[in-house]
């Protein structure tokens, strides 16, 4: 789908109506420290907020309210007649719609799909409010924390990433001649999330998702979060030797690399696929 293209000086009829449309039959995907946020909202646990409101052992929201005329299911945190339970602890993609932000050359940029501007879809008497900038609507959504969040966890999945690197590449896992770990790698980049949290397993999902990490800067909570994670890999696969064990344990990082991209609305094809070509460009077969 064509994709409009946004600066900070864009003028758009972006003073929302508060109908609560935007409320229903979205895909609303979620880093670990956006389901701090909405736990803390909700006056219940990380692992509380994750077990009763996310599918996928975290990366997404649950829509399973009312469905309007549609048949669209509403978020499970909206109420009919007053709108978001959680407000103050919503996620980056409820912040930014109708608009949507990605990252090219380590460069963000803020994006709509379509030619049309989509509140005119169902809330075309926006038309009638005023318009402001986007760089506006982000500060009055106060956006900032959320997209530190997000940048930071991009730089956390990387580094997941790197341990499936390390774990093919310098273990002589990759110069025995393997080549089904790079065939798997493709298959993970084009499974389901549910197939992909059912290959990570619960344990490696809970320390994915829920770290016990007490921090309100986000930058520092993924990078806390980083450090744990590393340091779990670390204790778990310092000592395997064989074959097996290191082609399980490389598959194993890349999963939970590829499901932290998912969670991040990252093109996880597309990521496996780059993934597999670097590999290669060391020597590496499939």
């Amino acid at each position: 789908m064509q994709t409009t293209k946004l600066n900070a000086d864009s003028i758009l009829p972006l003073t929302c109506t508060r109908s609560g449309t935007c409320c229903f039959g979205k895909a609303v995907m979620l880093n670990p420290w956006e389901i701090v946020c909405f736990s803390v909202a909700k006056k219940i646990t990380p692992r509380e907020f994750r077990d009763l409101y996310c599918d996928f052992g975290g990366i997404q929201l649950i829509f399973n309210g009312k469905e309007n005329k549609k048949g669209q299911k509403s978020c499970s945190q909206y109420i009919p007649d007053f709108g978001c339970s959680v407000h103050e602890g919503r996620p980056l993609a409820c912040r930014l719609y109708p608009l949507g932000r990605q990252i090219q050359f380590d460069k963000a940029e803020y994006i709509y799909e379509g030619t049309d501007f989509p509140c005119l879809t169902d809330c075309a008497d926006v038309l009638n409010l005023p318009k402001m900038s986007v760089g506006k609507y982000l500060k009055g959504q106060k956006a900032e924390l959320f997209e530190n969040a997000q940048d930071a966890y991009l730089q956390v999945m990387q580094n997941i990433a790197d341990i499936g690197f390390e774990l093919f590449l310098d273990s002589g896992l990759a110069a025995s001649g393997d080549t089904k770990t790079l065939q798997t790698w493709r298959i993970l980049g084009q499974e389901t999330p549910e197939l992909l949290a059912l290959r990570i397993g619960k344990e490696w999902m809970d320390a994915l998702m829920i770290p016990e990490i007490n921090e309100d800067n986000p930058i520092a909570f993924a990078q806390k979060h980083n450090d744990l994670l590393l340091l779990k890999a670390q204790e778990q696969f310092g000592n395997i030797s064989t074959l097996e064990e290191l082609h399980n344990a490389s598959v194993l990082m890349i999963a939970l690399a590829l499901h932290l991209a998912k969670g991040l609305g990252a093109d996880t094809k597309g990521i496996s696929e780059h993934w597999i070509a670097t590999a290669k460009s060391f020597g590496s077969k499939e």
